[in-house]
């Protein structure tokens, strides 16, 4: 049989609502079940009320406001990670290889990766700046002109290549043109 509600129960829960103490933590404090607590708040008048909208409401904006913080300081850690990648566009890259009957070891030291490499280095540097945007979109700012992060990479590209190559990259034809110019 369950044990009766007593004043002293009753006094209790008015005294630790009234300091703001949750319906649960009550119910540990007078050693009572969480509904008894609520039946006892029930029976003033007015009813005493647990609602804890307003401290959810401000916990939910917290915690709003900390993922937002993460997710800036992600992309950022993505926009550091496609500036690393695009160092090694240009970079010696040791080559290596382990193998044949003798299991020899043989390096070589390229002055830049491959093609195939960079394509895979290119890859990379386009994927983490296409998550960085998505996790923080740019802001439009009105009047201000800004570039894109992949004008100034491809900027970057045409800089490295002029250095190279003495000159800027040959002008591309089309198909189409190239098949004119044979007739003639």
């Amino acid at each position: 049989m369950a044990r009766p509600i007593t004043d002293k129960d009753r006094q209790a829960v008015k005294r630790l609502h009234a300091k703001g103490t949750s319906r649960n933590d009550i119910a540990r404090a007078i050693k009572r079940s969480p509904s008894t607590v609520s039946k006892i708040a029930n029976a003033f008048d007015p009813p005493l009320t647990f609602d804890r909208a307003p401290q959810v409401e401000a916990a939910t904006a917290v915690r709003k406001a900390d993922l937002a913080a993460r997710r800036t300081a992600f992309a950022e850690a993505l926009q550091d990670a496609a500036e690393r990648e695009l160092g090694k566009m240009q970079a010696p890259t040791l080559y290596w290889e382990w193998g044949g009957k003798d299991h020899t070891y043989a390096q070589k030291l390229a002055d830049e990766p491959t093609a195939a490499d960079r394509r895979s280095i290119m890859s990379i540097i386009a994927t983490a700046v296409d998550r960085s945007l998505k996790l923080v979109p740019p802001k439009d700012d009105a009047g201000a002109e800004s570039r894109s992060v992949i004008g100034d990479l491809m900027a970057g590209l045409a800089r490295n290549y002029i250095e190279r190559h003495g000159g800027p990259p040959p002008e591309h034809q089309e198909p189409e043109a190239a098949a004119d110019d044979d007739d003639d």
